[in-house]
């Protein structure tokens, strides 16, 4: 709390010297017991273990030992195929996690090289990572500040602090502000405190070193971006489950069967191999590698519309959002201060309105333009944002600066100064000399004796001045901030301030803000139409955020707003319990902000935080989805982040939650597909067994029809063509099975698909060995040829109804046909590669010894191909009697 000491505690405290600060021998100690003014660097993961955190599935230890099981028995061939499975799924993983948090490496490059300091009673240039507490630094214009202090001296210094207050004007400093008496003062407030990180736009001043590294408001914020654990997605917390699940159930099912086949007395190395089948069949080995390719061909998508992914998992769980947090300034608002009204001769107006024939609003304009040491052209601006704005208001109404110093030339000045909160400027006008004065009302008027109304110069009554408080005062409701104008005729250009800020006639007020971005408001209700609430989480004061918020249709009443010093007296569950009706959070630090974050999550809700601030990172890290501005955000905001929108638009995050509502939509598609085909063949496999056939698929079939087959066509429905209405939907339940309403549907597709491939392969069998008896469905000795052509009937059947199959997923209610059976070229083009390349297996003599499979005839195909398009026929009759 040092900004509650005075100067000379603070000094006396850190036992230096505000004349000679320290010398080098203490300046040694010091860095010996605070350490250098770096942020510490989290530990990063070693390879063995990012290997290992790859592996450590029970879906993955199945295959490994389905791999040994095969390898010892003699299927090398299949244990490789198992092998590359394991290996490309981890290699996949460790690239997405090689792609770790760069947000501390990036806070470290913030701090400034080098600063001027005071030793051994001279002012020097030092690294900044050699400043130690008691250090007194030297602050200018342009300099950033490298560390925290305490001002003991200033000149007209103001220092921007948007990036860890998120602040969006400069903060005009005063080191002689008493704080004492006032509890739990915001970092914005804190005028007599230098912030680490943070720039100096105007003026000079001293500060005290307070504190370094990680004891600063930046390395406060390092720690919470140390200390912010990241979650799984949710659909990464169900594929993890579904894992373990059919983890368990392979192996419940494997030592069924292989008990099964021991009681029948099988021989045990074929019901060993029965059981590495079905471990196999239960495992859809190509699912985290295609759940990854559809979320990277959801990026790509996302980039075309102004949204650049960081972690692929942030697709999905954008369409289960239902809480937008967003910073104001930049996002919601243009991040370009704008004069919008303006009061002169008695009313106040829109600026759009000014009447620059009229005399008073003309000395109003000339007063702004001339009294101004900011520049401006469309290309390039320089200065005090409120002064830049000033500039704009004078360009659109054909007063240009540079023009207007030249026809106007300016004599003499009085700078601006934070106690009088006034600047003024003597210009040249037709050979008489004109003082223009610009500056904050109350002070403006006690400096002023007379008003312009409509050209007349009348005497300022108290009335008047009354008037004219009353406007401002309306002007300030409206979150305005408002500066007034007087001007005076002068015989002398020289003179002391007193001479020139007495006797002012005062001509008008200008009233400006940071104005909403046009497209959001249509936005936040498309979102809210989407049962997305829209939540503003500011650095600005609360009367400010409110009047932007009202007018987004954010917050309709004063009560919805809260101050972060409001948030210091919540317990976290008395703010669980009030968030639910707020909407606008102002005047909050980064602790404030990844509070609130948390407290939205307690409540259940999946949350989007966006900012562009150091001061956003430790929230945007804390949220289910972190959004970074492209254009003005830090880089450690970007770090922070999983989504950066190039555009810096709150739009675009609309855009991004449709898109992501739409990805997770294909997502279902293809987990559903590919888990019913898995289904399909450990049914096919488990009948088998329990009616004492021999296993009608071996390893190698499943593995090719998991790993190849079914994953073009599982790609395919990944970029099926998004759903128009899917905005018209309510958020999606985190929570929600994503097997939610299809269990039944999952489960009859299995047995369609696995009965299919049974039929397929007693059919293959009967054929072959000429069977017309129905006595036994299957003798118990079968040929060795006869298997594999059974088994090669089997393979091809279960290949093609599951390519058939896919074509039922694309909707669940609606026909095919209605839908559009051409409307995704990559489907038809997937089940086409695949038909194409089974034939190409059972065509190929050195792949028929590889697969164990054999050629077949006309009457073979014939057979297979009406056998597969049975799933589609029975799905459609069903999604009749849906419908």
């Amino acid at each position: 709390m040092w900004y509650k000491k005075t100067e000379q505690e603070v000094i006396e405290e850190l036992n230096t010297d505000r004349k000679s600060g320290l010398n080098d021998s203490e300046v040694n100690i010091r860095i010996k017991k605070y350490g250098k003014n770096e942020f510490k660097e989290e530990k990063k993961k070693g390879l063995l273990k990012m290997i290992f955190e790859q592996i450590n599935d029970v879906m993955i230890y199945i295959l490994i030992a389905a791999a040994v099981a095969s390898a010892s028995l003699g299927e090398v061939s299949d244990a490789i195929i198992i092998g590359i499975v394991i290996t490309l799924n981890a290699v996949i993983g460790i690239i997405q996690e090689r792609k770790a948090e760069e947000a501390i490496k990036e806070l470290k490059k913030l701090s400034s090289p080098k600063s001027l300091v005071k030793r051994n009673g001279k002012v020097v240039e030092v690294p900044s990572n050699k400043i130690v507490p008691g250090d007194i630094v030297v602050l200018e214009a342009g300099r950033m500040v490298p560390a925290d202090l305490r001002l003991i001296d200033e000149a007209s210094l103001k220092i921007e602090e948007s990036s860890l207050t998120g602040e969006s004007v400069p903060v005009e400093k005063d080191s002689e502000i008493d704080l004492s008496g006032k509890e739990d003062v915001a970092l914005g407030d804190q005028r007599n405190m230098a912030f680490m990180s943070t720039v100096v736009t105007y003026g000079r001043g001293e500060g005290v070193v307070v504190g370094t590294a990680m004891d600063t408001e930046m390395g406060k914020i390092a720690d919470l971006l140390g200390k912010t654990v990241d979650e799984k997605t949710p659909l990464q917390k169900r594929l993890a489950d579904i894992g373990k699940v059919l983890g368990i159930i392979a192996l419940i099912i494997s030592a069924v069967i292989f008990g099964l086949g021991v009681i029948q007395g099988r021989d045990i190395f074929d019901m060993l191999f029965t059981a590495i089948s079905l471990a196999v069949a239960a495992i859809p080995e190509g699912l985290p590698a295609i759940v990854t390719i559809v979320l990277a061909m959801g990026v790509q998508k996302m980039i075309k519309r102004n949204a650049i992914i960081r972690k692929l998992p942030a697709v999905e769980t954008l369409g289960s959002v239902n809480i937008v947090c967003s910073d104001k300034t930049g996002t919601l608002t243009q991040n370009k201060m704008t004069v919008t009204k303006i009061y002169t001769n008695e009313e106040i107006k829109s600026v759009e309105n000014i009447d620059t024939q009229n005399e008073s609003e003309n000395m109003l304009l000339k007063a702004m333009v001339l009294c101004n040491d900011a520049t401006y052209t469309e290309k390039n601006q320089t200065g005090d944002p409120t002064e830049v704005a000033l500039l704009v208001m004078g360009e659109n109404n054909g007063l240009k600066k540079e023009e207007a110093e030249k026809q106007f030339k300016r004599l003499n000045e009085v700078p601006f100064e934070s106690d009088r909160k006034m600047m003024t400027t003597i210009n040249e006008i037709n050979g008489e000399y004109f003082v223009f004065t610009k500056g904050a009302i109350d002070n403006l008027l006690k400096a002023s004796t007379k008003i312009n109304v409509n050209g007349e110069e009348k005497e300022l009554t108290e009335d008047i001045k009354r008037d004219i408080l009353n406007a401002a005062e309306k002007m300030s409701s409206q979150a305005l901030r408002v500066l007034g104008a007087a001007y005076k005729k002068t015989d002398n250009k020289k003179g002391t301030r007193e001479d020139f800020e007495n006797d002012l006639v005062y001509t008008g007020l200008v009233g400006m803000i940071d104005p909403p971005r046009e497209e959001v408001k249509a936005s936040i209700n498309k979102c809210h139409n989407a049962g997305i609430k829209t939540i503003m989480i500011t650095g600005d004061h609360k009367k400010t955020a409110f009047a932007i918020a009202k007018e987004l249709g954010i917050a309709e009443r004063e009560e919805q707003s809260i101050s972060g010093v409001e948030i210091d007296k919540l317990s976290e569950k008395e703010l669980s319990n009030r968030i639910k009706d707020l909407r606008v959070f102002a005047r909050v630090s980064p602790e404030h902000k990844v509070k609130i974050v948390n407290a939205f999550r307690d409540n259940g809700n999946v949350v989007s935080m966006t900012g562009d601030g150091v001061n956003d990172a430790p929230s945007l890290k804390a949220a289910d989805i972190g959004v970074s501005m492209g254009i003005t955000g830090t880089d450690v905001a970007k770090s922070a982040s999983d989504m950066i929108l190039t555009d810096d638009n709150f739009s675009t995050i609309e855009h991004a939650i449709e898109e992501g509502r739409n990805i997770y939509k294909n997502i279902k598609k293809t987990i559903l597909f590919l888990l019913s085909c898995n289904f399909g063949e450990i049914i096919a496999i488990f009948l088998a067994v329990l009616f004492k056939w021999p296993t009608p698929l071996i390893p190698i079939h499943i593995l090719w029809v998991n790993l190849i087959t079914d994953s073009f066509p599982a790609l395919a429905l990944g970029v099926d063509p998004g759903d128009p209405d899917v905005m018209k939907e309510k958020p999606r339940d985190p929570k929600e099975s994503i097997f939610q309403g299809y269990k039944l549907s999952l489960f009859i597709n299995g047995l369609i698909i696995g009965g299919l491939t049974l039929f397929a392969f007693v059919y293959g069998v009967r054929n072959f060995m000429g069977i017309t008896d129905f006595n036994q469905i299957i003798p118990s000795d079968i040929p060795g040829n006869a298997l594999i052509h059974a088994q090669t009937m089997a393979f091809i059947v279960l290949s093609f109804s599951q390519l058939v199959h896919s074509l039922n997923l694309r909707s669940f209610e609606k026909s095919i046909f209605k839908k559009g059976l051409f409307t995704n070229k990559y489907l038809i083009g997937a089940i086409l590669l695949g038909i194409v390349l089974q034939a190409i297996i059972v065509s190929v003599p050195f792949l028929e010894e590889i697969f164990k499979v054999s050629s077949l005839n006309i009457t073979d195909w014939s057979i297979v191909l009406g056998l597969s398009i049975v799933p589609l026929i029975i799905n459609e009759i069903v999604k009749i009697f849906k419908r």
